[in-house]
C-alpha cells in the first residue's frame, strides 16, 4: 500500500479506496489527525504494518496526554450505568503488558508501566457508604475489588490520614503517559512515519460526497491519504462539520492535575484514590528515580469548560485540600507543575472507535478520562480496520454510529 513521496498511490483498505496525486508531498496510506496518545497509537500501528504514515498536530502530546496521570483504573473507574465502558476498560487493561513490551522493544524507550495496585479510601462514613455501593456494583460485574479494614489499609500505606473505609484493587496499575508518548513518537518515526506540526482545519472529500481523501492544514497545504484517522480530541466535531453522515458529538471536559516532587522518605508505592465528602481525588506516585526522589501526580477535577489552559486558584486549592486529607504528608512535597487540559468526552463517556460510515475515515476520539488506559484496545481496533478483520468484542459493542439520527427515530 505504500508509495514513494511525490508519486501517485492507490491505497485500499477495509474502509474504501482512493487514488490521488499530490505534487508537493505524495499520497500516504494513512493520515492521522491528532498527535496525542490515541493518535500516535494509531500511527504506530499503521507504520509497523508497513504503511506510509503522516501525523498532523501543532503540538503533539500537549493536550489531554500532557495532563494525564496514567492510572490504568479499569476497576476503580467502573461506575453505575457504564458497564460497556467498564468492559472496554478491562479489555484494554489486560492488553497493556503486551502493548508496553512491544512499544519498548520497538522504540528503545521505557513507558513506565508499574504494577502497583490501587488503594481506594473513604474519608468519612458517608464516603464509606458510597464506596461500598460501588464495590458491590464492581464485584457484581466480576471485577476484583477487595474491601479491607482501615488497619489493613494503613499497613499498605502508613502515610494515610484518618479514613473510614478502604478497598484494595490489585489489578489497577499505572503507566507514565508522557514517557509513553515519547516512545510512540520514536516508534512511528523509526518505521518511517512523519509528524508534521500543523493543525488540520478541515477534511477533504472526493467529488459528490465521495470518500474522505485527506485534510487541509492551517497553512493551506493539502495532505492526501488513502485512510484518514480522526484522533483530534475535542476538535473532532469541527473537522466533521462537512460530513453530515457522521454523528460523533464530543465536548471538552476540563481537568486539572498537579505534579509534586517527593523526597525518598515519601515511600508510597501504589496509587491511592480517595473519596472526600463526595469528591474524588487520586494520588499517583511514579517509580523512584536513582536518587530515591519521585514524581507524584494529584488530580480528579472534571469541569464542563473549554480548553482555556487556565488553572483557577480555587481548583488548585480544592485538589490539595482533598489530597492532603487522605495523605497529610503531601503538605511537605514541592509543587512543581499545575496542568489544566480538557478531555474529549462523548455523551455516554464511550469513545468512537472504528469505521465512521464514510469511506476513507476512521474515528478514534472521545476517550474522556481513559485515553491512556484505552490505548491498547485502540491499537487493536485500528489493526482490525486496516486489515479488514473483525474488531475485538468490547470494541464491537461501541458502535461509532450510535448517535446517528436514524437510530433515534420513533417507529
Amino acid at each position: 500500500m505504500s508509495a514513494p513521496a511525490g508519486s501517485t498511490s492507490s491505497s485500499t483498505s477495509a474502509i474504501g479506496t482512493s487514488a490521488v496525486t499530490t505534487p508537493a508531498g505524495g499520497t500516504v496510506d494513512v493520515l492521522v489527525v491528532g498527535g496525542g496518545i490515541v493518535g500516535m497509537t494509531a500511527a504506530w500501528r499503521a507504520a509497523r504494518a508497513g504503511l506510509t504514515v503522516t501525523v498532523l498536530d501543532p503540538a503533539p502530546g500537549d493536550g489531554a496526554t500532557h495532563a494525564a496521570a496514567g492510572m490504568l483504573a479499569a476497576v476503580t473507574e467502573a461506575d453505575f450505568g457504564e458497564e460497556r465502558l467498564a468492559r472496554l476498560n478491562v479489555d484494554s487493561a489486560l492488553r497493556w503488558p503486551g502493548f508496553a513490551a512491544d512499544l519498548e522493544r520497538e522504540s528503545g524507550l521505557p513507558v513506565g508501566l508499574v504494577r502497583t495496585g490501587t488503594l481506594t479510601v473513604a474519608y468519612d462514613a458517608d464516603d464509606a457508604a458510597e464506596v461500598r455501593r460501588l464495590v458491590d456494583l464492581q464485584r457484581g460485574w466480576g471485577l476484583d475489588a477487595q474491601p479491607c479494614t482501615v488497619a489493613e489499609a494503613r499497613r499498605r500505606s502508613p502515610l494515610l490520614g484518618p479514613v473510614a473505609g478502604a478497598v484494595w484493587v490489585p489489578d489497577d496499575h499505572q503507566v507514565d503517559p508522557r514517557a509513553t508518548h515519547r516512545a510512540l513518537h520514536r516508534a512511528v518515526t523509526a518505521h518511517g512515519g512523519t509528524v508534521v506540526r500543523r493543525a488540520a482545519t478541515r477534511l477533504v472529500r472526493g467529488f459528490d460526497g465521495g470518500p474522505v481523501v485527506g485534510a487541509v492544514d492551517d497553512a493551506g497545504h493539502v495532505w492526501h491519504a488513502g485512510v484518514v484517522v480522526l484522533a483530534a480530541g475535542d476538535r473532532s466535531p469541527a473537522l466533521l462539520r462537512d460530513l453530515p453522515e457522521v454523528h460523533a458529538p464530543v465536548r471538552p471536559v476540563k481537568g486539572l492535575t498537579l505534579r509534586l516532587d517527593a523526597e525518598p522518605w515519601f515511600d508510597l508505592d501504589h496509587v491511592v484514590r480517595g473519596r472526600v465528602q463526595g469528591r474524588p481525588v487520586y494520588v499517583v506516585p511514579r517509580a523512584p528515580r536513582p536518587d530515591g526522589t519521585r514524581e507524584v501526580v494529584v488530580g480528579a477535577t472534571s469541569d464542563e469548560k473549554p480548553d482555556d489552559r487556565r488553572a483557577e486558584a480555587g481548583g488548585v486549592f480544592a485538589l490539595l485540600r482533598d489530597a492532603r486529607a487522605v495523605l497529610p504528608a503531601l503538605d511537605e512535597l514541592a509543587l512543581v507543575e499545575v496542568t489544566p487540559r480538557v478531555r474529549p468526552t462523548s455523551p455516554d463517556n464511550l469513545p468512537y472507535l472504528g469505521e465512521s460510515g464514510v469511506a476513507g475515515l476512521v474515528l478514534a476520539t472521545g476517550h474522556h478520562r481513559n485515553g491512556v488506559l484505552l490505548a491498547p484496545v485502540t491499537a487493536a481496533a485500528v489493526d482490525a480496520v486496516l486489515t479488514g478483520s473483525p474488531p475485538p468484542d468490547a470494541v464491537a459493542a461501541v458502535d461509532p454510529a450510535r448517535f446517528a439520527p436514524e437510530l433515534w427515530k420513533v417507529p
